[in-house]
């Protein structure tokens, strides 16, 4: 894996990929790394505190998504078919830093500190029809409940961090 792939960037180019996730709707900057019809996707992604991604699947059995933080920490997110957190995982620098989700596995993000960069791959030819299935159960990103649904999925991710502290 690209471990070095924060160290090869300059911290002006680190910066401008944080303003540009700053003043984008999404809250977040992709740096793709692959070429289009590649097999194997490769992306660093420049997220700010407030991006919500609607919870979501990857359909087909190759597209198993390997997630790890550069910088910053996060949680993924993990739900059953109706919408209930099952798990959770944190991810941050000096601590588990990388994650594998299943294909066919409910997930989202929640960023846990205002700037998270990470590199994730998955394989399998992006085709934006096909590449992921978007949660019914879950608001849409950018509608009017998105912030509070995101706000509350933070304050649940935390709160189950803490009672497995207990």
């Amino acid at each position: 894996m690209d471990v070095n792939l924060i160290a090869e960037m300059s911290q002006d180019e680190i910066d401008k990929n944080f303003v540009n996730a700053t003043n984008s709707y999404r809250k977040r900057f992709p740096k793709i790394l692959h070429s289009p019809g590649d097999e194997i996707n490769r992306v660093i992604n420049f997220i700010t505190k407030d991006s919500y991604m609607q919870p979501h699947l990857h359909p087909g059995i190759e597209k198993i998504e390997m997630i790890r933080i550069l910088h910053g920490s996060a949680a993924v997110v993990f739900f059953d078919n109706s919408g209930v957190i099952c798990k959770s995982t944190i991810l941050k620098n000096g601590g588990l830093e990388s994650i594998e989700v299943p294909a066919f596995t409910w997930h989202t993000y929640v960023m846990l500190t205002d700037y998270v960069i990470t590199y994730e791959t998955m394989m399998g030819v992006y085709t934006p029809d096909t590449w992921k299935h978007l949660a019914d159960w879950a608001p849409k990103e950018g509608s009017e409940i998105s912030s509070e649904y995101l706000s509350l999925l933070r304050h649940d991710v935390l709160e189950m961090q803490q009672h497995r502290l207990v």
